[in-house]
């Protein structure tokens, strides 16, 4: 360890957020290694060690010969001022070498407010923050992620960018990197090469913003030769894919402190808010075999006390009876947990929830997302007030004395009715409780909680306006008035962050500017409170010329051209337009189990079909 770092170290909070050393992490020997990778998370260590994706693809990369793929996370503010007060660059976790040595510094980003802390890490590695000023190969800057959908906001930062599931692309942008390091291609040759030639990369210094006079985006032009659009890439045999079964153990408490095993990818639900239900189609299952193999050698191998089945919704897979009875059997013995997030109202069971509750009971946690039937029908979340309420029941009846409640306000076509149906459906359950509850003396806790909707690309609503700040404001205390039971607490979320990331997710190539202002007279983990300042983002919109309203409160025109039109995530526009009149029509669409709506998502499949989860 650096001996700058031993001094700093005892100064800062968490200092095992920066030390590495932990079990399982892989180290290679550099004799080995022709080609190493930063892995990047753009945010404290605790969360980016939480993160699946990354674990999977950590594992991935480095299978790799001659490639070592090492951790970088953000540092908090303190770490963050010894180390430039110490001219400490950024470095990787497994060896403690500077991220400015290594070949191909790789960002994992996820949700747009770490826009500004991406900025930031290559600022502390000393890596000019925008592409043109690198002209070198060496070192490569790419993303991938959630984020990267809309890949605009950030497309100056960026060498390139991956559209859509890493494990297959990665490996192949690095072999291709590696042939055009060793043959002394041009950073030119190597980003059009792989522009052509690899399904799932955007090069954004080859497409070209056009604007109209009105300030809307008129097109995207590529470059010749290359798609209009970038189609996303997708693993269609997940039971045949890489996934970790010896991942790292923390030297330090993280958020998902556990095992986590994957269920399934995509969605059969149709939210029309829901992003990720739509960018992650088709749904491609793993078997019940695999799924309690890898769960019981990865709790083997890291000594976990608990262990969670992942997906977007982990009650709607089918053998879920099955992979529950499977990893119990092993689970149980050793009082180990076992928990399932992403349930539904309208699936959860007495027989789930008996064998959740063998070893050790946790909380419930329910997204109605709306207060009324009539909207929740408009945004196709397909459950019915009874649903929750039979749900409730049963977990009342099964012992269970706290439950919360997600919602979201602002969602379009909302009216005060339905904002008051929250309060409303929070009394239905507190009645429930009083009706069914197995130990009343215990008492009960109902928490409700909203959040402002954000209007998302690649969804029904992405032409949609986000209500203004004052609106939202206005309708959180419509709901606070009409709560009225001591044993409902109600907790909300401030506009002024949503509203930000309205701007960032729906934002063009000028949104760069903010971004970067931001970066330079704020402090740049913006995902956190203790951070975040509206201020620095409305003066930083000033200084840029960018109206934020223009991106977060404007409904977009049918036919405008959008940031993000240039990615295909395989979803249709014609059928996303579809599920917007279903919308205002508040029609259902039914689920992918039921009836194919025809979305697009097929086509990416080899097969021509998709699995059923």
């Amino acid at each position: 360890m650096d001996r700058r770092l031993e001094r700093i170290l005892p100064r800062v909070q968490k200092p095992a957020r920066y030390t590495g050393g932990e079990y399982n992490q892989i180290m290679k020997d550099k004799a080995d290694v022709d080609l190493r990778v930063a892995f990047c998370f753009p945010d404290l260590y605790e969360i980016g060690m939480s993160n699946i994706g990354m674990r999977i693809l950590y594992s991935t990369m480095n299978k790799l010969d001659g490639v070592w793929v090492e951790r970088v996370f953000a540092p908090w503010g303190d770490m963050e001022d010894e180390m430039r007060a110490s001219g400490i660059p950024l470095y990787a976790l497994e060896s403690g070498d500077p991220v400015s040595d290594f070949d191909v510094v790789a960002f994992s980003i996820g949700y747009e407010m770490a826009y500004t802390e991406v900025l930031n890490m290559l600022d502390i590695s000393g890596i000019p923050l925008r592409s043109a000023d690198r002209p070198d190969l060496v070192p490569l800057v790419i993303a991938g992620g959630t984020s990267c959908v809309n890949p605009e906001p950030m497309a100056p930062f960026l060498d390139l960018m991956i559209i859509g599931e890493g494990e297959e692309v990665n490996n192949e942008i690095l072999l291709l990197f590696r042939t055009a390091r060793d043959e002394g291609w041009s950073k030119e040759r190597f980003l059009r090469t792989a522009a052509e030639t690899i399904q799932g990369v955007y090069v954004p210094s080859l497409y070209t913003p056009e604007y109209n006079e009105d300030g809307t985006l008129s097109t995207i032009r590529p470059a010749e030769g290359l798609p209009a659009r970038v189609k996303k890439r997708i693993i269609q045999d997940l039971d045949a894919c890489e996934y970790p079964t010896s991942p790292i153990v923390p030297s330090t408490e993280i958020v998902h402190d556990r095992v986590n095993v994957e269920l399934f990818r995509g969605c059969i639900r149709g939210c029309r808010f829901c992003q990720a239900g739509y960018v992650y189609r088709p749904v491609r299952p793993r078997k019940p075999e695999t799924i309690i193999r890898q769960g019981i050698e990865s709790l083997k191998s890291t000594g976990y006390q608990e262990a969670t089945l992942l997906s977007l919704s982990s009650s709607d897979y089918r053998p879920l009876s099955d992979v529950c009875d499977g990893l119990l059997e092993y689970c149980e013995p050793r009082s180990i947990s076992l928990s399932l997030p992403s349930l539904r109202a309208d699936n959860f069971s007495m027989d789930i929830m008996s064998r959740l509750q063998k070893v050790r009971k946790g909380g419930l946690t329910f997204a109605p997302e709306a207060g009324t039937q009539r909207l929740r029908d408009a945004i196709n979340k397909n459950v019915r007030e009874e649903d929750l309420l039979h749900s409730c029941r049963v977990a009342f009846e099964g012992g269970w004395n706290g439950v919360k409640l997600y919602f979201m306000l602002g969602l379009p076509t909302e009216t005060d009715e339905d904002v008051i149906g929250i309060a409303e459906l929070g009394d239905q359950v507190l009645h429930t409780w009083r009706q069914y509850a197995k130990y009343k003396n215990r008492g009960v806790r109902i928490t409700i909680s909203t959040s402002c909707f954000v209007p998302k690309p690649h969804t029904p609503f992405q032409w949609e306006a986000q209500v203004t700040m004052d609106e939202y404001q206005r309708r959180v205390n419509l709901l606070r008035d009409h709560i009225k039971a001591r044993n409902t607490t109600y907790n909300w979320h401030d506009p002024d962050t949503s509203f930000v990331e309205a701007v960032l997710s729906r934002g063009d190539r000028r949104v760069a500017d903010v971004i970067e202002h931001v970066w330079r007279h704020a402090k740049p983990l913006q995902a956190w409170s203790d951070y975040f300042s509206f201020e620095a983002w409305m003066n930083a919109c000033k200084a840029a010329g960018v109206d934020p309203a223009f991106y977060a409160n404007r409904e977009r025109g049918k036919d405008e051209f959008m940031p993000w039109d240039v990615i295909d995530v395989s979803v249709t526009r014609r059928h996303l337009w579809h599920e917007r009149e279903q919308a205002y029509a508040a029609e259902l669409s039914p689920d992918c189990r039921k009836q194919c709506t025809g979305c697009g998502a097929l086509g990416l499949m080899t097969n021509g079909g998709c699995c059923d989860a």
